[in-house]
């Protein structure tokens, strides 16, 4: 009698279907099992894209370069000495650093905020301006909600245009209003706007009350020469972002002549860093919640496994019959275990629908907006595969048990049973 054999499927359901009410109270641990396993990896899995979510549009191989003061003396300077970084540290940090993918270096009116004004209107905004590369759109993605951000020609031709954030839009006009070509005053000077913007994700590091201008246009129309504020620098996706901020800081270092312990005359922000921090958390979350499924499933088969004992009990006689009629204790073997594996399959496979109406509810309740925390909580083909095979595995070895003791009952034994 193989696997495949109608009889051993047959003595198998009427096995499970004799006594309803046991089969269903035996399943109830292992569909519990799998509906903990599952929702737990799921849940997992929708925090994590919850997480790339918010981070959507950064880039994760980025950085943020800027100057403070130096904490010690060097070579005849005093400590505390300010140091500016300008363009030529651009193009001094392209040529010496070859993990260096880009470098958008940016500029920004005053220290904090600039004031912009329209023209035509007379409203105002406390907005922040900066003078910036198209480049800089490669770090922080903008959504562009009419019009255009800043291009290359901009640059090239120092045109007086401007992107505005959707705040600053609100302030300086007047609801549904077409902003486009329309004119607006920064500091007394003029500035065409070419497009608004709202944030990308949730990492939104310039507020939506900004003013992008190009940088070219910003040295000119206010004098700010090469200065440059700071850098957003990213790196080769293959390349530390460490590696090149040590780098890039002990070349400027060299230049500035900054002592090489200096470790707060440049401050540096690493991106890459929060998202190993984040990578780190969901992967020991994921293996958190992998392990209490797998054993919460344990204890679930070990239930059936406990019932099977009881069936196999009751069954002495009907086994002893068999074996009396010649029946190998390889057939009895394989008909418990059988009656285990199914018994799991199936009350797994009911767990899994369960689990997927939960987490789909899950999604529908608290996943459907842009700044959703949990987005999309699924699990992959992977993760049912292994915990099916996984499930099949233990019903195999805990239907071993029952088995064992049903070969044992010797027939002449289980005929004398009442």
């Amino acid at each position: 009698m193989g696997i495949f054999d109608r009889d051993l499927w047959s003595e198998v359901f009427n096995t499970l279907t004799k006594n309803m009410l046991r089969t269903f109270l035996t399943t109830l641990g292992v569909i519990f099992a799998i509906v903990i396993l599952i929702g737990l990896l799921g849940a997992t899995n929708g925090m994590k894209n919850g997480f790339d979510q918010i981070f959507a549009g950064t880039a994760t191989n980025s950085m943020f370069l800027w100057t403070q003061r130096t904490s010690m003396p060097y070579k005849g300077f005093e400590r505390g000495r300010s140091i500016d970084l300008s363009l030529d540290d651009v193009e001094l940090i392209k040529s010496q650093v070859p993990e260096v993918n880009t470098i958008s270096p940016r500029i920004q009116l005053g220290n904090f905020r600039g004031t912009v004004t329209v023209l035509r209107a007379g409203k105002t905004s406390g907005s922040s301006v900066y003078g910036d590369f198209p480049t800089i759109d490669l770090m922080s993605k903008k959504k562009i909600v009419e019009g255009r951000f800043i291009n290359q020609n901009d640059i090239e031709q120092a045109r007086k245009v401007c992107v505005i954030g959707i705040d600053a839009y609100k302030l300086l006009f007047e609801k549904g209003e077409d902003p486009i070509g329309e004119s607006i005053k920064i500091n007394g000077i003029y500035f065409t706007v070419v497009g608004t913007f709202k944030r990308n994700d949730n990492i939104n590091f310039e507020g939506e009350n900004t003013v992008f201008v190009p940088f070219t246009t910003f040295q000119t129309a206010f004098n700010s020469g090469d200065e440059v504020g700071w850098m957003a620098i990213l790196v080769d996706d293959d390349k530390s972002v460490a590696v090149a901020e040590k780098k890039i800081k002990d070349l400027l270092k060299r230049k500035y002549n900054v002592h090489p312990d200096d470790a707060r005359a440049f401050g540096s922000f690493d991106f890459s860093k929060i998202f190993e921090g984040i990578n780190a958390f969901t992967l020991v979350l994921s293996g958190f919640s992998f392990f209490v499924g797998i054993f919460t499933l344990l204890a679930g088969v070990i239930a059936v496994s406990n019932i099977l004992l009881i069936t196999v009990k009751e069954r002495t006689n009907e086994i002893g019959i068999r074996r009396a009629l010649g029946a190998t204790p390889k057939v009895i073997r394989r008909q418990i275990i059988m009656e285990s594996i199914v018994l799991t399959f199936f009350a797994g496979l009911i767990g899994f629908i369960i689990s997927i109406g939960i987490l789909h509810g899950l999604d529908v309740a608290f996943g459907q907006t842009e700044d959703a925390p949990f987005t999309n909580p699924t699990v992959s083909m992977l993760q049912v595969i292994v915990s099916f095979v996984l499930m099949v595995g233990l019903s195999i070895l805990i239907g071993l048990i029952p088995a064992n003791r049903a070969v044992k009952i010797k027939p002449i034994d289980a005929l004398r049973e009442e």
